[in-house]
């Protein structure tokens, strides 16, 4: 039931009314979250107990910061119990019975988020040389980082992601749980990994065929025609299923209209406000003219107010967008390492060739202008989520990007609370697993992130990570970002 998101507007379609009919049935059987059962550290295979330090039934985390991921604001020198995969027990050290059965954790110095959903996370990576799919580093990366629950929004491999999925589920691979997209689906006259549809048939064809295949959601791409987009999000829903895209042939007002679920990036794809924008055409040069769009206009505040109106959640991904400009972001040394030597040479001649040409760059104020658009979506009443999208010219990395995320929504004007908020409990709200997902609450998966240091104070120290709790069995972060060392890139 976790597609019938109690977030669905519409509650006089078809899809909205069958939601409606199952959470009644829901209350009156009493299903809750209490009944979760999660993967157990006896589940796991060898080759992923290899990245396991806590494997007991019962664990207390003592003595930590908790930052719950609801919004409310850290507390300090609390506990945090487990028991089989789920949060037992949360709240002052000193009130919360720790049993005696448990493995205590002593953990001053250190702070607890929930763990990571990342809403745009592919299993591919991409520089302006290569693209490759990454099997191997990516879920390593994504979970080592402290990302638990990914939603890939676009696959370029969609059997390979659902292999990775079904070997995760499994025990076989270490890595997040995932919800899979499928093939992009866009307009004709694409190439590549993407899934071109001329007409409505097709589309609804598509997304029936990768619905039985196990696809989760759907994303559009930048060249569909409204015709295709709307029935391949009637058929989608008609499954129970939901519907994001990456746009621009058709803008945010008329996919709200057509009844989306999700927009990616914010105002980086929105045409709304291009004064070239013909009808089904993805107009040329279009991110240049964002730069001059007014935030505070009533065109603005009237594409915000039918996205909330209409429950249509956003995806943050200001990390790869980042990438576009001069000098950002920081070269890290745990980024070097990571890299294959050929991937790293790749991005860094395109990172030299972006800052040469800064003087004529406009995606300085484009990227100012498309955070302050999040900002005003979230003031609004909007519903953010967040994602790195490792594609572009290769300098946003799985899960790396998650964590600079955290930065820049902070940098885009949102609180640290806010911000880690974005990064788990909406990501989980716009995947409709909020009941079990996204936040430190009684009842909830044992998912955790345990971290040296305090990223609300120095929200740099997200990259702190020491351990990541999935289902209540901790993950040594370090091991899992070591074991890809290298190969990024590449596998």
């Amino acid at each position: 039931m976790r597609r019938c998101s109690p977030l669905r507007r519409r509650p006089h379609s078809p899809l909205g009314f069958v939601c409606l009919v199952a959470y009644v049935l829901l209350a009156q059987t009493a299903t809750s979250v209490e009944h979760l059962s999660g993967q157990l550290a006896s589940e796991l295979a060898p080759s992923v107990l290899e990245y396991v330090s806590v494997t007991d039934p019962v664990v207390a985390l003592v003595g930590v910061t908790v930052v719950d991921g609801t919004g409310a604001p850290p507390q300090e020198a609390w506990t945090i119990v487990l028991r089989d995969g789920l949060i037992d027990q949360v709240g002052p050290t000193g009130e919360v019975d720790v049993p005696a059965d448990a493995r205590v954790l002593e953990l001053d110095g250190h702070t607890v988020i929930p763990g990571l959903v990342g809403l745009h996370n592919h299993t591919f990576y991409t520089t302006q040389g290569r693209s490759v799919q990454l099997n191997f580093s990516s879920p390593r990366l994504y979970l080592g980082s402290g990302v638990t629950t990914v939603r890939t929004t676009g696959a370029a491999s969609p059997y390979s992601e659902i292999n990775l999925m079904r070997g995760v589920e499994a025990g076989t691979v270490p890595g997040p749980r995932m919800e899979i997209t499928g093939p992009y689906i866009t307009g004709t006259g694409a190439g590549g990994h993407m899934l071109a549809v001329a007409d409505a048939d097709e589309a609804r064809r598509v997304v029936a065929y990768w619905a039985e295949e196990g696809a989760t959601w759907f994303k559009a791409y930048t060249r569909i025609s409204r015709e295709a987009l709307g029935a391949a999000i009637q058929e989608a829903h008609s499954r129970g299923l939901r519907f994001t895209g990456h746009l621009c042939s058709v803008s945010f007002r008329e996919a709200v209209a057509l009844g989306i679920d999700n927009l990616e990036h914010g105002l980086f794809t929105n045409t709304d406000y291009d004064p070239l924008k013909e009808p089904d055409e993805c107009p040329p040069g279009t991110r240049n003219r964002l730069a001059d769009v007014d935030i505070s206009s009533p065109e603005v505040e009237t594409t915000i107010r039918e996205m909330v109106e209409n429950g249509v959640a956003m995806t943050s991904t200001l990390a790869v967008y980042e990438l576009s400009l001069p000098d950002r972001p920081p070269l890290e040394d745990r980024f070097r390492e990571a890299l294959a030597p050929g991937a790293m040479e790749e991005y860094i001649a395109t990172r030299e060739s972006i800052a040469r040409a800064a003087d004529q760059s406009v995606m300085p104020q484009v990227f100012r202008r498309a955070q302050e658009f999040e900002v005003a979506f979230v003031r609004a009443g909007g519903l953010l989520g967040a994602g790195v999208d490792p594609t572009g010219n290769g300098g946003a990395l799985p899960g790396f990007g998650d964590q600079r995320n955290h930065e820049l929504l902070i940098e885009a004007g949102f609180t640290p609370v806010e911000s880690l908020q974005i990064l788990t409990l909406n990501g989980a709200r716009i995947l409709g697993r909020e009941d079990e997902l996204g936040s430190i609450e009684r009842g909830k998966r044992g998912d955790l992130v345990v971290i040296r240091g305090d990223p609300v104070a120095n929200p740099e120290e997200i990259r702190n990570v020491v351990t990541v709790f999935k289902d209540g069995v901790g993950y040594e972060s370090r091991r899992l970002v070591d074991s890809v060392a290298g190969v990024v890139g590449i596998r």
